[in-house]
């Protein structure tokens, strides 16, 4: 019978030194993830595991409430040992064990103090020790995330000093695993976790994290085999399933991916990368209300993660809502304010509410933090390009804006120089200057991104049939709905009608969001009308000689329906008409009537010649106008 004891006793040293919470997420270093009930009892002890302490029978039903995952029960049967014996080591590192396992992480620190204390030598608590820091790196406390490198160094330390005492341990290998890990130390995190199983090959807790790693990598047939060798060997190792569900999800096979992370939710409901995955899960699947509120528990639990805000917007933007997402995102920055993606997606979604100085004010903070980012200088000339096309043209030219992006501009492509798609936005924003970059010489656009590019590079000056061509080509070649949407996105952001038109009818027939299509479609339409119906109220104020008003009202036209005649035509004539017309306004009224030229192909020859000639007087007259107020500037 003493035998017996004495062996559930070691088993007991078994399970706690497999014990403590594993840190995994498969796309990110650091994340939560659920607590692992470890194999059941008869899992021999690894070989030359230092025990300490007295060895003590009563312990054997504590050490069964923990195999089961019963903690907080566990607690109190290891509280209710130490009430009898407080020098009991055994159960002073199990209580340790259990409170960690439920992130009562000063109290599991107080109790392997302890264990030090009198035991200095003790491998387990040193190992614990290290756990508990891990366990401490989840908090969303900004103090811990500030100093998120001394805490690693410091479970670093507590590591190598376990597997220095008891060198043969699973454990101990294990956990020092884990700190590298987290320091993205990865090949060797794999070097330990390996020798992990080898001295333990019941160790469940490390062919997960070896599963994890592969997942990262990618190599995801390896990452399957380990998760399920894990799950073979405990069954309600939650990481376990969490990674092959993960793994599932990547492979497309969605129900059996909802299936596993279910079952590891059901294990531990806390995890915020499991309510994440389950929001990838049910995103894929279309079933948008499920996955917002999965993802809105992930932020409940861990609000500093960007990932789940920026997956709701994409379900809000879907819906048309922008509006909804732009306040999502921006709750999300208000947790990390120094997070790029978040930032760069609010400025694109203020773009597309036509919040143009918002949206400038975005990208050029955007900028600040991250200089010659290329995809903010192209979303700071979109945005100043959108804001000219409502404003006076001239008074955007003297802006500090217009003369900060093309400096940005300048400075990234000179980083990036075989960038076009950089290039071709320094053309479209240089063409509001009245410039016109010989396009051609850029070559030709070999994506689609470079072909969008350069559709509105070619709007921008004026070149409205050879824009529409690029965007034909582009529609063209689409094949996937999602494809086709953005287009029709970009299309519709540049008020492009036409193309946005026949992009959202190419998603349709491709199978796309049927609702998402006609959203789209009922937009461009009422875009059509607004546009018409800015024309006739200008058209209106224009004979009453109310030239501020209709110039108001053209410009409107203009930003909402590039391509209509009769917006270019009256916007140039009330132009040219202005008392006081300055020599910004004279160009940009040749400019106009030139684009109305463009845009109106069948005009009567006379008229076209006569409209030529206006033209080239208005421009001389410009000039000289320039060259007068240049000079009482001066004086």
């Amino acid at each position: 019978m003493t035998a017996i004891k004495k062996a559930g006793s070691l088993r007991l040293f078994g399970l706690l030194a497999l014990s403590g919470l594993i840190l995994f997420n498969p796309t990110t270093a650091g994340a939560q993830l659920p607590g692992i009930t470890q194999p059941a009892t008869g899992t021999t002890t690894p070989p030359n595991q230092i025990l300490t302490g007295k060895i003590k029978s009563d312990i054997v039903p504590a050490e069964q409430l923990m195999s089961q995952g019963r903690y907080s029960e566990a607690e109190d049967m290891f509280r209710e040992l130490l009430v009898n014996n407080p020098a009991d080591i055994a159960a002073t590192v199990g209580l340790g064990t259990a409170l960690a396992k439920q992130f009562k992480l000063d109290g599991a620190d107080d109790m392997l103090d302890r264990v030090l204390k009198s035991d200095p030598n003790n491998a387990l608590a040193f190992a614990g020790k290290a756990n508990v820091i891990l366990n401490r790196l989840q908090s969303s406390s900004g103090t811990i995330r500030d100093n998120r490198d001394s805490y690693l160094r410091q479970a670093e330390d507590y590591a190598r000093r376990a597997t220095a005492l008891a060198p043969a341990s699973g454990e101990a290998h294990f956990t020092l695993g884990q700190v590298y890990k987290e320091q993205g130390r990865i090949d060797d995190a794999s070097t330990e976790l390996r020798t992990a199983v080898s001295l333990d090959p019941q160790h469940s807790q490390a062919l997960s994290t070896l599963g994890s790693i592969k997942l990262d990598q990618g190599s995801l047939a390896e990452a399957a085999e380990n998760f399920k060798r894990a799950i073979n060997l405990s069954a309600s190792n939650s990481t376990a399933h969490f990674g092959l569900g993960a793994v599932y999800l990547k492979q497309g096979q969605i129900d059996d991916a909802i299936k596993e992370l279910n079952t590891s939710l059901y294990q531990f409901p806390n995890s915020w990368p499991v309510r994440m995955a389950l929001g990838d899960a049910y995103a894929q699947q279309g079933n948008q209300v499920a996955a917002i509120k999965e993802y809105q528990l992930s932020i409940l639990i861990k609000p500093e993660n960007a990932q789940p805000y920026l997956r709701i917007a994409d379900i809000r933007e879907s819906r048309s809502d922008l509006e909804l997402a732009l306040a999502d995102l921006r709750s999300g920055l208000s947790q990390i304010p120094y997070d790029l993606d978040l930032r760069q997606r609010i400025a694109e979604i203020c773009l597309k509410l036509e919040k143009a100085d918002d949206a400038i004010k975005g990208f050029r903070t955007l900028l600040q933090m991250s200089p010659n980012n290329p995809q903010a200088v192209k979303g700071l000339s979109q945005g100043l390009y959108l804001k000219a096309q409502k404003a006076a043209v001239g008074a955007l030219l003297a802006s500090n804006d217009y003369e900060a992006a093309l400096k940005s501009l300048d400075e990234a492509i000179k980083l990036s120089p075989d960038d076009m798609e950089l290039r071709l936005a320094q053309a479209k924003l240089m063409s509001l200057a009245g410039a016109k970059p010989d396009l051609s010489k850029m070559g030709e656009p070999q994506n689609n991104g470079e072909r969008l590019a350069y559709a509105e590079a070619l709007m921008a000056q004026g070149e409205f049939q050879k824009a529409t061509d690029m965007m034909k080509a582009v529609v063209g070649t689409l094949n996937d709905p999602k494809q086709a949407f953005a287009v029709a996105d970009v299309a519709l952001l540049n008020k492009d009608l036409d193309d946005a038109e026949a992009a959202y009818k190419k998603a349709l027939s491709l199978s796309g969001a049927p609702d998402r299509a006609q959203r789209g479609l009922d937009e461009v339409a009422r875009l059509r009308k607004t546009s018409l119906e800015d024309v006739r109220v200008a058209d209106e104020l224009f004979r009453k000689n109310q030239l501020d008003g209709a110039i108001d009202r053209y410009r409107h036209a203009v930003s909402t329906n590039p391509t209509l005649p009769d917006a270019r035509l009256g916007l140039a004539r009330s132009l040219e008409k202005m008392q006081k017309a300055t020599s910004s306004m004279l160009s940009e009224s040749a400019m106009q009537y030139q684009n109305y030229m463009t845009l109106n192909a069948n005009q009567p020859s006379k008229e076209a010649e006569k409209m030529r000639q206006n033209i080239a007087k208005l421009r001389d007259k410009a000039a000289k106008l320039a060259e007068k107020e240049t000079k009482t500037r001066r004086s």
